[in-house]
């Protein structure tokens, strides 16, 4: 005998009605027919069912009609959501209360602030709360910005941070470091090592990889290991490894020994290849160095340090330069190890030569140098020619900065050179401003002997130029290749690039496309298959470093942070601040707040 079927209620289609809901206050929620006079739900949805309930339970209800039963309907409803999202509203407001906590940690990392001011913070807002919106004041309360909270909400940030750079590590065809090493306020030797790769897309990354502490020595050899440990650490390939950017310390750039030398050595083992790059700025920096016009130097050190070194000399000057209305307000102490101190010194020493005269006479000091009218075209052409320089530099620093435009600013500075040296053996100071201003205030045959000395000057310069910069030098044709495909003779190139140098030459379409767009876009607007290798050069040239000016900027950041006040700070902690106050990623705070297992205000 066959048994009966099963009667299979998802069958037969029952759906909830919407006039259920006047005729018997229902409501549909989560798929089930609620009653919203006792929120209870009935087993089956049919009609039957409702009516039975609502006549039987709730019999009272059915005074209410019209408008009167519409409306409340609508109060019950409104009722029941009411107490369906207590709880849920409760886990949000916790949630946005962790969240603001964690916005309110990445802006004290970012500014360099202390971790204890978080609490000063909240006290602030409260009390904005308490006279702008007094019954949000317990929201406000929830948020926890305790000193110890703050350190773990920066923790979860640049953890995660550091997960999205290695998310983004493993899609890097080529990559580069620039490493640099200073010490801080505790004399720990720290060392900055930053990373810029390149994916498929030509999406450039340029990010802090790691700070290490060199609690010990700082040989070749403890820089490299450091540098292995955080190249391994986040996931990076040694053989796409293709250059390494340092200052020019020995421990850095030793042939045998030094850390650039050791890391392209480990390079080449794991069958890659890896140039080492001297920073440009600082070789800039060597060069201006050069520039010998020590008795002016001299003077101008000596006269700003008799004003600004007793209270009462620099008071009195300050006064006297207000009273006299001068362009600027004091002069600067020059500071040796900053780029563009020797040139902001004398310029402001030049512009208020006459009221440095005239304040030195009244203290009966007198500098007799300002009188001297060979002395202040010296002065004037160490003026000019230190502005030239601060432009240059000026010029290399920024981040991410292509090699090939580096090495355009130098090479246009060395023209620049030559055209000085040219206009200064007859005497033409068209180029230099101050210099012109001192010629037509004193006969120029007086002048004149100074002609061959400035003239000195220039060539000992050009001579600095052209014996530094040979890591660029090296690389000249592969930088060129990269910048101006179309104006390199393909029988300079490397063999395995000369067909699609050639091909990509011959068309009329990619060499107008290389004149609209930037080098990146241009190269990535090349087809993948057609032009593999030169998309690959592409690649390698965007990765380098032309200099360590990021590291110096983060050192900067660095001395904010752990200050002689806050000498406390652990290393890791230091580390995670600039991590956070360096990126360019914004932090995953959605997947920060579900790693949390909850949200309450203290966790």
């Amino acid at each position: 005998m066959a048994e009966p079927k099963k009667r299979k209620i998802a069958s037969e289609c029952r759906r909830f009605q919407t006039r259920w809901e006047n005729e018997y206050f229902f409501k549909e929620i989560n798929g089930k027919c609620v009653c919203l006079i006792c929120n209870e739900a009935v087993a089956v949805m049919k009609e039957y069912n409702v009516r039975r309930h609502y006549e039987t339970k709730h019999q009272s209800y059915t005074s209410y009609t019209g408008a009167e039963r519409t409306q409340k309907f609508k109060q019950m409803a409104a009722s029941l959501q009411v107490q369906q999202q207590f709880f849920s509203r409760a886990n949000k407001i916790q949630e946005n209360a962790t969240a603001a906590s964690y916005e309110v940690a990445k802006l004290i990392a970012q500014h360099g602030k202390p971790f204890s001011d978080g609490d000063f913070i909240k006290q602030c807002l409260i009390k904005v709360t308490e006279i702008m919106c007094p019954e949000k004041v317990q929201d406000f309360n929830n948020v926890s910005l305790s000193r110890n909270t703050v350190v773990r909400r920066i923790e979860d940030l640049s953890a995660n941070l550091k997960d999205q750079l290695r998310d983004k590590a493993c899609a890097f065809d080529f990559y580069s470091v620039a490493c640099d090493e200073s010490t801080d306020a505790t004399d720990t030797a720290q060392l900055l090592i930053y990373l810029r790769g390149v994916d498929n897309n030509f999406c450039c990354t340029e990010e802090l990889l790691d700070m290490k502490s060199l609690k010990g020595t700082t040989t070749g050899k403890d820089i490299f290991e450091a540098v292995s440990d955080a190249v391994e650490n986040m996931g990076l390939k040694w053989d796409k490894l293709c250059g390494v950017t340092t200052d020019g310390a020995p421990a850095m750039t030793g042939e045998r020994k030094g850390m650039a030398s050791l890391v392209c050595a480990k390079v080449k083992e794991s069958g890659g290849e890896a140039v080492r790059v001297h920073c440009i700025i600082h070789q800039e920096a060597l060069c201006a160095k050069t520039v010998q016009l020590g008795d002016v130097m001299n003077t101008v050190v000596k006269t700003v340090n008799i004003i600004r070194a007793r209270g009462l000399y620099h008071r009195e000057f300050q006064a006297f330069l207000s009273e006299v209305d001068a362009e600027y307000g004091d002069v600067l102490y020059h500071c040796d190890v900053r780029w563009l101190s020797r040139g902001s010194v004398l310029q402001r020493f030049y512009s208020l030569r006459s009221e440095i005269d005239e304040f030195l006479k009244e203290k009966g000091r007198p500098l007799h140098e300002l009188s001297d009218h060979l002395w202040l075209a010296d002065l004037a052409f160490l003026v000019d020619l230190t502005h030239h320089l601060n432009t240059l530099n000026k010029n290399l620093q920024g981040k991410e900065q292509l090699v090939p435009h580096l090495h355009a600013h130098i090479k246009a500075f060395c023209v620049k050179l030559r055209l000085f040296e040219t206009q200064l053996r007859s005497f033409n100071a068209a180029h230099f401003p101050t210099l012109s201003e001192i010629k037509s205030a004193f006969p120029e045959a007086k002048l004149s002997a100074k002609k061959e000395k400035y003239v000195s000057v220039i060539a000992s310069l050009v001579t600095e130029f052209n014996q530094r910069f040979q890591d660029f030098s090296a690389i000249e044709k592969e930088i060129r290749l990269f910048s101006t495909p179309f104006m390199v003779d393909a029988e300079e190139v490397e063999e395995s690039l000369q067909l699609e140098l050639i091909e990509m030459q011959c068309d009329d379409l990619l060499k107008s496309q290389h004149q609209l767009l930037s080098l990146p876009d241009f190269y990535q607007s090349l087809d993948n298959a057609k032009f593999p290798l030169m998309r690959r050069h592409a690649k390698r040239m965007m990765s380098l470093f032309g200099s360590t000016y990021i590291c110096e900027q983060t050192f900067s950041l660095l001395n904010q942070n752990k200050s002689r006040l806050r000498t406390r700070m652990t290393d890791s902690h230091l580390c995670e601040v600039l991590r956070v106050s360096t990126t360019k990623l914004s932090p995953d705070m959605s997947a920060i707040l579900q790693s949390k297992a909850q949200h309450h205000c203290s966790h």
